[in-house]
């Protein structure tokens, strides 16, 4: 997979024993040991999830070692303290999410197909890693941590979907100053019914992927009406236009 975005890797570098070095030194024996604490350091990153999934949002390092089958000092030469494993979780989180909703926001689909698999990838890796999700929303470690993983995704997620609504309305010839405060308001609503469907779990996924996509269609369709333009939601647009989080500039880009 290719890095999905800037903020990992920023956040990765917040440890001194953070996964930074795909690069080379020049000394091949230093490379190898750089290389074997950057797959341990992933392997105790993937122990820490399976940890989650028994011990809950409140696991301490002792279940993360144990879950790894290694003693805490052993866990700690790649950890600085458990707010440097609460990052590394969150990169993971991060990964695990995008990877699931990139494709998802980028289909070749008709307009409601494509709203449907976007939130069905969301709501997916909620349920797969409710825990995590848990953790990232609401866990506090120790100390502060550098980053709000959720927060910062969250922005991301929107300043992406900005710039998709952005340039379909200028597809349409309509204002697109709208874009900005609509892709934050459908990423606000998607995390707060997350979040309550979590707690509450009083429906299945298909059908809080479903209402959803209904209410986000009902408000897109609402909009271009208003402005003389009619879309099919069973069909796919003329032009499929993409996005790249996490980019340097997160514009979107129309493809063929």
């Amino acid at each position: 997979m290719t890095p999905v975005i800037e903020r990992v890797k920023r956040s990765g570098k917040q440890s001194s024993k953070s996964s930074r070095g795909e690069e080379t030194t020049g000394d091949a024996r230093r490379d190898r040991w750089r290389k074997h604490r950057i797959a341990r350091r992933k392997e105790f990153v993937e122990a820490a999830l399976r940890a989650l999934d028994t011990h809950g949002p409140d696991l301490g390092m002792e279940d993360v070692a144990a879950e790894a089958g290694v003693t805490k000092p052993v866990l700690y030469r790649h950890f600085d303290d458990k707010a440097d494993l609460y990052v590394a979780l969150g990169q993971r989180g991060t990964e695990i999410l995008f990877e699931r909703l990139i494709p998802a926001i980028n289909a070749e689909l008709a307009p409601v197909p494509r709203i449907r698999m976007a939130l069905d990838a969301f709501f997916t890796v909620i349920e797969e890693h409710p825990n995590l999700y848990r953790l990232l929303a609401h866990g506090r470690p120790e100390k502060p941590v550098s980053s709000d993983v959720v927060a910062e995704d969250k922005e991301l997620i929107a300043s992406a979907l900005t710039a998709l609504l952005g340039d379909y309305m200028r597809m349409f010839n309509m204002d697109s100053g709208a874009a900005e405060p609509w892709a934050h308001g459908i990423v606000g609503m998607v995390q707060n019914t997350g979040e309550w469907w979590l707690d509450r779990r009083s429906m299945g996924r298909d059908s809080v992927v479903e209402y959803l996509t209904q209410i986000i269609w009902a408000a897109i369709d609402g909009l271009t009406r208003q402005n003389g333009v009619v879309i099919d939601p069973n069909m796919p647009l003329e032009a499929n236009k993409v996005v790249q989080l996490g980019r340097a500039s997160e514009q979107a880009e129309e493809t063929s």
